[in-house]
């Protein structure tokens, strides 16, 4: 059995997916944790502490278990995590010494930084997948510190295999950060179907108190980057008064609070106020029942290394309406499982949602492809193919930063 230490130092398998930091990272690190378990990999997933009275320890299932590291004030936000992540490390390090792995696989580049160092000092491979990435945010209006970018640069650079969830993540790789495309890894995330499936949208509707109009959904943190204010600007574009955006998510970084209070003035001002239905986070299992109450979901992100939240809508049956960027751009088939939007107008994305609101066999058609399409993401199939990444490894010489 080979052992993996699985560095998430911001975001925990345990949280809440849209409660502050917790999205589709929570989301990938459990499911792929839980899968590479099930297939006989031993993972231990090593969260920085981030509230009092968490247990040192959680066993989640066989195989897969949760350790909490102390490093710094648990209330720190993720902004200030950088200067954590030395404590983190040591913390890591004397639980590898007691408990040595295999590989090390590090999830966003705070826990890069924490694996490059892992990866010297005790000489192991280090995987790293990114979920977002510095240069890729600042082109779309969203920059981030120099020390991140300097960071994922140097942990690209000596990481001995990068993930990339799609080619076009893979492609920024490789321009935004000269990436050895030889040590580049396709490994798209996946969708648990027992829980996301096309169900009846009447049944979902009125579990959820919806009735008989237009829904139009948006799941996702509340923050800049994700774009709600375009989802609300294009319910007050649609020539349907009836018709209503249902928001699951709560505010998220630093800008959270004031981007949640900025999307509530425009709803009041766009005269929405009964047309806008802001929910908190629900259990991950349960978007299910919001996806098959949709008629679309719209994913108006600036940026998305992948978009697990189209995916899931997809496998609902789901048409999906999103912006023309990252991930997206692969997981919605343009015209046959959704439509894909060039840009940030609102119009535009309210011309998408009118043509499957308006035409049934336009929607149907829509959501069965999308459904069937999604039936090729499974986690079971990322985990597969993440062991035969770590067994390559395995036989490999260990990339040295000073040739990199």
């Amino acid at each position: 059995m080979r052992r993996i230490a699985v560095l998430s130092l911001h975001s925990s398998p345990l949280a809440q997916p849209g409660v502050g930091d917790s999205g589709g990272m929570n989301v990938y690190v459990r499911e792929l944790a839980a899968s590479l378990a099930q297939a006989g990999v031993d993972a231990t997933v090593f969260v920085r502490r981030w509230t009092e009275g968490l247990p040192d320890v959680v066993p989640v299932e066989p195989g897969f278990r949760v350790v909490h590291v102390s490093a710094g004030d648990p209330a720190l936000p993720k902004e200030r995590l950088a200067d954590t992540v030395g404590a983190y490390t040591d913390g890591v390090l004397a639980h590898l010494r007691a408990a040595p792995v295999d590989v090390v696989h590090a999830n966003y580049w705070l826990s890069g930084v924490a694996g490059h160092r892992i990866k010297h000092e005790l000489d192991l491979p280090l995987v790293s997948t990114f979920h977002t990435l510095a240069r890729v945010k600042a082109e779309t209006g969203d920059p981030e510190p120099d020390l991140r970018v300097e960071a994922e640069t140097q942990v690209i650079a000596c990481s001995d295999a990068i993930l990339a969830s799609c080619v076009t993540e893979a492609t920024q790789l490789q321009h935004l950060y000269d990436a050895d495309p030889d040590r580049i890894e396709l490994v798209a995330p996946g969708v648990d179907h027992a829980f996301f499936a096309p169900g009846d949208q009447r049944g979902a509707r009125l579990a959820l108190g919806l009735g008989d109009h237009p829904v139009l959904l948006f799941v996702g943190r509340i923050q800049p980057l994700k774009g709600l204010d375009v989802a609300i600007r294009a319910l007050a574009q649609l020539d349907r008064r009836d018709a209503v955006l249902v928001v699951v998510g709560g505010p998220s970084g630093v800008e959270g609070a004031a981007e949640l209070a900025r999307v509530h003035a425009l709803v009041e001002s766009l005269g929405l106020v009964d047309r806008v239905r802001f929910l908190a986070p629900q259990p991950h299992h349960l978007l299910s029942t919001y996806y098959r109450a949709a008629d679309v979901c719209l994913v108006p992100s600036r940026s998305e290394s992948f978009g697990l939240v189209a995916l899931e809508a997809a496998a609902c049956g789901t048409p999906v309406v999103a912006s023309s960027v990252g991930g997206l751009r692969t997981l919605v088939e343009d015209g046959v499982t959704g439509f894909l939007v060039e840009g940030r107008d609102p119009s535009a994305f309210a011309a998408a949602v009118a043509k499957i609101l308006d035409d049934g066999d336009l929607a149907r058609a829509l959501g069965d492809a999308g459904a069937l399409g999604s039936r090729a993401y499974t986690w079971s199939t990322a985990a597969a193919r993440l062991r035969r990444v770590y067994a390559d490894l395995s036989t490999r010489r260990l990339v040295d930063c000073a040739a990199s």
